[in-house]
């Protein structure tokens, strides 16, 4: 990669040292002439901007003070968007320490968006991929400095080695007010802020967060209660960009359950799951399995910003999680298949249609062992897509006993709505299978209320994001909330009660509401997963970074003029 299209290397002393930016907050006066400037060089889109302005204020009347904060990528030192990213866009340069990145190799995935602690990768829905600040690295071959830097009206923003203070300056702090943990990725950007504010600071953007000052004298986030107290439904808020991802990780779940019981089951020599591999309808039971990972895949597909780029999700298998959830699915889609294929011809069906093929035992349960191992990794590394410092909602162990209580608990589902008609035409066990899905409904239920529970007593007491995402959840979707957690407790109590009565008209419809109850509990929590989580983003203004402002844009039809600078949902 030549910068400037030169072979050469640039003159600057200076060019294998790491740079990074200094921002006064003193100094800076909201002019947003920086991000005029970025947007300009890069020729970004009104909808995109690289560089963002945003401020905090706090106290009363006549001592009211506002800081401005002036923000873009940091060229981290441990950039979590470099290792997040599947497709290898992003590349830490030894030159300047600027993380650059491709925009023509990513495929609009999103997830570095979701690991960046300060918002500076920008997903474009438009186009279907990322780009970002790349630090003017052309600028700095010719000895300028970057053009956010250069339009600077206040000379807020500098620039320059990270070990050196900029001339008259005096601090090189490694935070302020409404700056994320710098912790997470080591940011190269200095800060000098010698005015005082109030120990209080609140956002003007829509976010329910405001900083309080604690006795070590840093600012964290603490919830701030801008939607009211009164528990609402919010139905028409559940859906998202994350759609795709909400059916991805439910079918895929449903698959893997299901897949467990069946096979493994039949392996250890349980009676009604032995009866239902030798019955004729363990093939449309594993296609189903096979089906709904297939789906899966196909929606996660979807999900992307370049969906026919599939492909490129693998090229970073050393870091990503990304990368290695999606191998570990296909995986074991393949050996489920496999394992489908060598069942096949101990069929009844296929032996009346295409004769007796012989059979493929020991072949078709070395193939369903690889299917469980490949989607105990996929499953794993599901998990391990979420555990992200930048959003704390989702970085808690809970995330775990949802994903694993919805694998029993559909799973489960499936085997019980599939093997009770069949094992009541063989006149197999009945009871036995019956006892096996409404027990694996109630230990997914349990498992996923315990987790929720501990989830909300931690959230609850979080100093960040965290404790605002639950607040949001106990408000604005207070009554799905609660309408989701009813579920779950009646789906295991129900569950229970009939484990105690054998199989008749009355407790196999009772149990078919349970499972219909339990596919709903689960739909519903995992659409809350995904609109709730609030990230460790900068502090927005009152109409640019506003997420309630670009959604009342959209309704009232000011997101159809470009220059308000907001597009409708890409899907």
């Amino acid at each position: 990669m030549f910068i400037n299209e030169e072979p050469g290397v640039g003159a600057n002393p200076n060019r294998n040292k790491q740079h990074a930016f200094h921002f006064t907050a003193d100094n800076c006066i909201g002019c947003h002439a920086c991000e005029a400037a970025c947007s300009e060089k890069n020729d970004n889109p009104a909808h995109i901007s690289f560089r963002s302005v945003g401020y905090v204020e706090g106290g009363t009347y006549p001592d009211f003070k506002r800081m401005n904060i002036s923000m873009a990528c940091n060229h981290c030192d441990d950039p979590v968007c470099l290792k997040g990213c599947p497709t290898r866009a992003y590349t830490k340069h030894v030159e300047y320490g600027a993380v650059l990145q491709d925009p023509e190799t990513c495929f609009g995935c999103g997830y570095c968006t979701w690991v960046c602690p300060y918002n500076a990768p920008q997903l474009d829905p438009i186009k279907g991929q990322v780009s970002k600040c790349n630090m003017c690295v052309d600028r700095l071959e010719v000895n300028l400095k970057p053009a956010c830097v250069s339009a600077c009206l206040g000379n807020a923003l500098n620039f320059g080695v990270v070990d050196d203070l900029p001339e008259n300056r005096e601090q090189g702090k490694l935070s302020i007010p409404g700056f994320p943990d710098p912790e997470i990725t080591h940011p190269n950007i200095r800060f000098q802020q010698i005015k005082n504010m109030p120990d209080e600071v609140t956002r003007t953007d829509g976010m329910a967060v405001k900083y309080h000052k604690g006795d070590d004298g840093q600012y964290r986030p603490v919830v701030d209660q801008k939607k009211g107290v009164e528990k609402k439904w919010s139905l028409s808020k559940l859906s998202s960009r994350e759609n795709p991802l909400v059916i991805f990780t439910m079918v895929s779940q449903i698959s893997l359950g299901a897949f467990l019981i069946a096979f493994l089951g039949a392996q250890l020599g349980i009676d009604s799951l032995m009866a239902m591999r030798d019955s004729v309808m363990y093939i449309p039971l594993m296609a189903a399995t096979v089906g709904f990972a297939g789906l899966g895949m196909l929606m996660s597909a979807t999900h992307l910003g370049k969906p026919w780029r599939f492909y490129r999700g693998f090229n970073n298998l050393r870091h990503s999680p990304v990368c290695r959830e999606g191998l570990g699915m296909l995986l074991y889609m393949v050996f489920a298949g496999l394992h489908l294929l060598s069942m096949l011809p101990a069929n009844s069906v296929f032996i009346e249609l295409m004769g007796d093929w012989g059979r493929f035992d020991a072949f078709a349960s070395v193939c369903g062992y690889l299917a469980l191992t490949a989607g105990a990794v996929g499953l794993y590394y599901m998990y391990r897509c979420y555990r992200i410092p930048a959003r704390p909602f989702w970085n808690h162990w809970q995330t775990a006993t949802s994903f694993l209580g919805t694998a029993i608990t559909l799973g489960s589902v499936l085997i019980g709505v599939v093997g009770m008609p069949t094992l009541i035409l063989l006149e197999g066990n009945t009871s036995q299978l019956f006892a096996i899905a409404l027990g694996g409904i109630a230990l997914g239920s349990v498992m996923e209320g315990l987790g929720l529970y501990c989830h909300a007593r931690a959230m609850d007491a979080a100093n960040n994001e965290g404790s605002v995402s639950h607040y949001i959840q106990s408000t604005v979707f207070g009554k799905s909330y609660v309408l989701r957690n009813v579920l779950i407790a009646a789906n295991a109590s129900v569950a229970l009660l009939l484990l105690l009565l054998a199989p008749s008209v009355i407790s196999l419809g009772v149990a078919l509401l349970v499972c219909l109850s339990a596919f709903v509990t689960a739909l519903i929590g995992r659409t809350l997963f995904y609109v709730l989580v609030i990230p460790t983003t900068m502090p927005g203004a009152f109409f640019w970074k506003n997420k309630d402002f670009e959604e009342h844009a959209r309704e009232i039809g000011l997101a159809n003029m470009p220059q308000v600078g907001v597009v409708a949902h890409a899907h």
